[in-house]
């Protein structure tokens, strides 16, 4: 099933309305859709090279808008929408893991390296901070940041390399990102740690 929908994402990227459907999936991926976003911006940046930033600009304000509407419904929907769709996708037994340990600062920690680097994947982290309450105006703030300087580096990439950097990006990029955002969540948690 997962690849599927992947592929049927990858077919997107020829459409005329590639545009509408990168806003689309960058919305859901934030609240409820499995497949990243970058898999219709990759070949739609490089296919039209000079509007890599217009897609750029495009995937993050649908993915800051996607991260509002799961934040919403972990905010107020929790049992009827958000956890249905945890469940769905076998992410349930995870999410209330992370509910019961999560604190504010923890949350802001998570909402940089989901956004960064789906680590944990950014539909969880947005429901969570709805059910945990994080202020709205502090989560668009880390939403706007994370995401756009994803989406922005990935389409500076892009520009600078074309075609050649694409292999990179799919195979290791993620990778690295990964293993940065891990870093950043084992150094916290030594610094909560031995600050206590």
């Amino acid at each position: 099933m997962l690849r599927r929908l992947y592929d049927w994402t990858m077919s997107l990227a020829a459409r005329k309305s590639a545009e509408v459907w990168l806003a689309v999936i960058a919305f859901v991926e934030s609240s409820v859709f499995l497949v990243p976003a970058d898999v219709l911006f990759l070949p739609m940046a490089l296919a039209k090279p000079e509007r890599s930033y217009r897609y750029a600009l495009i995937a993050t304000v649908a993915s800051v808008l996607g991260g509002i509407a799961g934040w919403a419904l972990g905010h107020y929907a929790y049992e009827a929408v958000a956890r249905p769709v945890l469940e769905f996708y076998g992410k349930l037994d995870a999410f209330e893991q992370m509910k019961a340990y999560v604190t504010y600062e923890w949350i802001l920690l998570l909402l940089v390296t989901s956004g960064l680097a789906h680590l944990p994947p950014i539909k969880i982290v947005t429901i969570l901070s709805g059910v945990i309450n994080v202020n709205l105006g502090l989560f668009m703030v880390s939403a706007i940041i994370a995401r756009g300087a994803r989406f922005l580096f990935l389409a500076w990439l892009l520009r600078r390399y074309g075609e050649p950097i694409r292999d990179f990006i799919e195979k290791r990029l993620g990778q690295l990102v990964g293993i940065g955002a891990a870093a950043a969540i084992v150094l916290y948690v030594g610094y909560r740690s031995f600050a206590h």
